[in-house]
């Protein structure tokens, strides 16, 4: 074929996939249906007419066209790592580790229990080894939800159950995949057959050797972004060609699972591709990704169904009987899971609960597609595969994606609807009655005044207000109608609204550069999860989230741990760091929050209700003001650089939005406008690079705010600081414990702790230390002392602090107060 007919296959088939997407919604389908039915239909005529299109129809061309030949490495090779790469691209990662265990079991032993339920249901009616029936179980155990999912997010799902139906949809190719190339091992002639100890040694190999090339070559990628930051198309371009090299080094030179590699590549890309690119540069990749991956998806479903035909070609009566039992067998898989391990994962609260009515539509929207029929092709394709078992391999899986798509998919929608999930429920049904008042009485408003202001023809005008009052009158009387809602569901929609309104002024803050994508996404992630738990449990929901979000995660703590315990302080840096930028947007963002309430909310769910949302918003003002001040305790001066580095983006942004004044109105030219932009462009460039936090620095600032060392002179307090360790610690964590043998002192930076001591319990707090009194008296602690805040302690060991306390009158002075609080002879201490 010569490149003018390959040219022409290929506009024809763009044209086929720009068609397919408003058919599709006229027909009320899924997409990925109607591809499927137009790409088979194209397929059963490229037969007719290579078999007789010459001697009927004379047209040589046309038969030329048709005889494009697909191999399986079209898809495996140069569709499938677009469209992987991309999925796991745009996955929220955040908020898919609060779901790891249900994606994982849903997506991975879903795949491992449909593989070996179809293989052993298959065993007794065919002649097919088990190995072949196993590999026939993980070529067809792979699902594409993608159609369930678009119609959940029309029906507006849980997003929580959306999240896990989408992260099924790529693990789950990821597992079936690699089941397949280890099953394919087992039925080819001239490979030596593995043995158990091969397969422990082997599939692992697989994956995680998979998952360890992805990650390396993503972190190589990543490191080259640094390197072209003035160059954004040369950026995209090279995450263009990260899939391809990642798919092909793994799966060709390394001989691990490439498809693993690339959803690891994409992953790790999406988790620190935020922090590397700029705002604007992540988001055209993001753009030019979704690009990519909507006509790879598209061609993928295309040309797998041009080969249903030629995989159905000698089709014989009991190959439809044979798959009959693979559908019984991956129905009755699917049943497993849906009913008997989602309600066990839900009962050890590791999963939200999925209400019969979605397990029904993921049941029914499990359909398979392109993966399944590439990998039947990728078997018919290979030579050292026994004939019988191409045969079988490619009758049985055709068949069953067609059952899917054509039976399962063209009444999914019938299904949802039978189910009555595109209906409103109660609630939402009488509120957007009074969201349609209140949004009238806007219209009439800005229609009257329009109306006055383009002094329109009077008769007109009355005519159609005369109408608009109808609808009014009839939207009213259906608000007022609605009185029944109780106050608690009020408080909860006004929650939700509230919620969504915080996430939509993060995207603004984001879109207007005053932070930073990778931070966006983290206060996304939080948002995005109050909006679902507040949903589901109203105002106590609300406010444990909220305290969620400024809670010490467990990434933090093991930080402080690293810190702690061997002395690594570049993740704690960079998280406090990110604490402290995150924690000042969010106030501000809170803030400014009232004034939605008042201007909106107010409107449709009355004062009561909107007076009581600015008592809950005030809550988290102070909870959070209480966060930022306990970090500015342990860390002075940070929060300041922080606030001054917000209020220099600020009036950049304001000072670019200026330039794009005056250049929209004609005022300044484009040369000028141009010179103008670049140079903002370097001064936001400097402005963006935040302020590291020293830890060391920020000691040696806490040592000089220590009343016990004010009067030392600044070069014994510099040798002072170097010599103590910095330790924080959470609330509750022991710090000492009865019995211990004392081996070290510490001084409290910040934060308070509680001594107990024979039944009776007392604080103390900054500029106070503990731990003196029994080291100095070598006897064993009858203490117990407990951190009651975050807090910040200098620590010193026992021989550091005897040598201080020969040097330092005001710490001898120190522990003489606190021994005679404790009714300790000073001369026992050796004072």
């Amino acid at each position: 074929m010569d490149v003018i007919s390959l040219v022409g296959i290929v506009a024809a088939l763009f044209v086929v996939i720009s068609l397919s997407e408003p058919l599709a919604d006229r027909a009320r389908l899924p997409y990925t249906v109607v591809l499927a039915l137009i790409g088979t239909l194209i397929g059963l005529a490229a037969v007719l007419l290579v078999d007789h299109g010459r001697e009927l129809l004379g047209l040589p061309l046309a038969v030329e066209l048709f005889e494009f030949n697909i191999r399986a490495s079209v898809f495996l090779y140069v569709l499938l790592p677009t469209l992987l790469f991309q999925v796991s691209l745009g996955l929220n990662l955040r908020r898919m580790a609060d779901d790891w265990v249900p994606i994982l079991v849903m997506a991975v032993l879903a795949v491992v229990v449909a593989t070996f339920a179809i293989g052993f249901a298959l065993t007794p009616f065919t002649t097919l080894p088990l190995m072949a029936c196993l590999m026939l179980g993980a070529i067809v155990a792979t699902t594409d939800p993608s159609a369930v999912v678009s119609i959940f997010r029309n029906i507006a799902a849980p997003q929580r159950l959306t999240r896990i139906v989408e992260g099924e949809s790529l693990l789950n190719d990821a597992a079936a995949i690699a089941l397949f190339g280890f099953f394919l091992t087992f039925v080819m002639l001239g490979v030596p057959n593995p043995t158990l100890r091969d397969a422990l040694v082997g599939f692992p190999t697989l994956v995680f050797g998979g998952i360890g090339i992805g990650w390396v070559f993503a972190r190589v990628c990543i490191a080259l972004f640094g390197l072209m930051s003035r160059y954004p198309l040369a950026q995209v371009s090279l995450s263009v060609a990260l899939p391809y090299i990642t798919y092909l080094v793994a799966d060709r030179v390394l001989g691990v699972s490439g498809v693993i590699a690339v959803v690891m590549a994409g992953m790790t890309l999406n988790y620190l591709g935020p922090g590397r690119l700029s705002p604007g540069n992540w988001s055209n990749l993001r753009e030019v990704w979704d690009v990519l991956a909507h006509w790879a998806g598209a061609l993928i479903f295309l040309l797998a169904a041009f080969l249903v035909p030629r995989l159905l070609g000698d089709v014989q009566l009991r190959d439809v009987a044979l798959i009959g039992v693979v559908i019984l067998a991956a129905t009755a898989a699917r049943l497993f899971m849906l009913y008997l391990v989602l309600p066990l994962l839900t009962a050890m609260k590791l999963s939200p609960r999925v209400d019969r009515p979605y397990r029904v539509a993921i049941l029914w929207g499990g359909l398979r597609g392109a993966v399944t029929l590439a990998l039947a092709l990728a078997v018919t394709e290979n030579l050292r595969v026994p004939i019988e078992i191409k045969r079988e391999i490619g009758i049985l899986a055709t068949g069953f994606t067609l059952y899917t798509l054509l039976f399962q998919g063209t009444t999914l929608r019938w299904i949802i609807s039978l189910l009555g999930l595109d209906k409103l429920s109660r609630l939402d049904r009488a509120l957007s009655n009074q969201v349609i008042a209140v949004a009238l009485e806007n219209v009439r408003e800005e229609v009257a005044n329009t109306a006055q202001r383009h002094e329109l023809t009077r008769e007109i005008v009355r005519s159609e207000a005369k109408r608009f009052a109808e609808r009014l009158d009839s939207a009213m009387s259906k608000a007022e109608g609605v009185d029944e809602i109780p106050d608690r569901d009020r408080i909860t929609l006004g929650l939700v609204a509230l919620a969504g309104r915080e996430r939509d002024m993060i995207l603004e803050a984001f879109r207007e550069q005053q932070i930073s994508a990778r931070l966006a996404e983290q206060m996304l992630s939080d948002a995005d999860r109050l909006i679902e738990r507040t949903r589901a449990g109203g105002r106590d929901e609300y406010r444990t989230t909220g305290r969620l979000s400024l809670a010490q995660g467990r990434w933090y703590r093991l930080a402080i741990f690293l810190h702690n315990r061997l002395r690594l302080s570049g993740s704690l840096g960079r998280m406090t760091a990110d604490r402290f930028e995150i924690l000042l947007n969010q106030r501000l963002t809170l803030r400014d929050l009232h004034g939605y309430i008042d201007g909106k909310i107010r409107r449709i769910h009355g004062r009561r209700v909107a007076d009581l949302l600015h008592e809950l918003l005030k809550r988290r003002e102070e909870e959070t003001q209480s966060a930022l001040d306990g970090l500015r305790l342990q860390y002075p001066g940070y929060a300041e650089e922080i606030e001054r580095r917000f209020i220099r983006r600020t009036s950049l942004r304001l000072e670019e939005r200026e330039y794009d004044i005056l250049y929209q109105d004609g005022l300044i030219g484009r040369e000028l406008y141009t010179t103008l932009k670049q140079e903002l462009g370097e001064k936001r460039k400097r402005a963006e690079t935040r302020p590291a936090l020293d830890l060391a620095v920020q000691k040696t600032e806490l040592v000089r705010q220590f009343p016990l060392f004010a009067n030392m002179e600044d070069q014994s307090r510099a040798r002072l600081a170097r010599t103590l360790r910095a330790r924080y610690v959470q609330p509750g964590e022991v710090l000492m414990r009865k019995g211990d043998i004392p081996r070290e002192v510490c001084f409290i930076a910040s934060g308070a702790v509680e001594v107990e001591t024979a039944g009776q319990k007392s604080k103390l707090g900054r500029g106070e230390m503990f731990g003196q009194l029994s080291l100095l008296s070598r006897q064993v602690r009858r203490t117990q002392i407990t951190a009651i805040t975050h807090s910040t302690l200098l620590v010193l060991d026992e021989a550091r602090f005897r040598r201080l306390l020969e040097k330092s009158d005001a710490l001898r002075a120190a522990v003489r107060e606190s021994a005679e609080k404790r009714g300790l002879s000073t001369e026992a201490l050796g004072l």
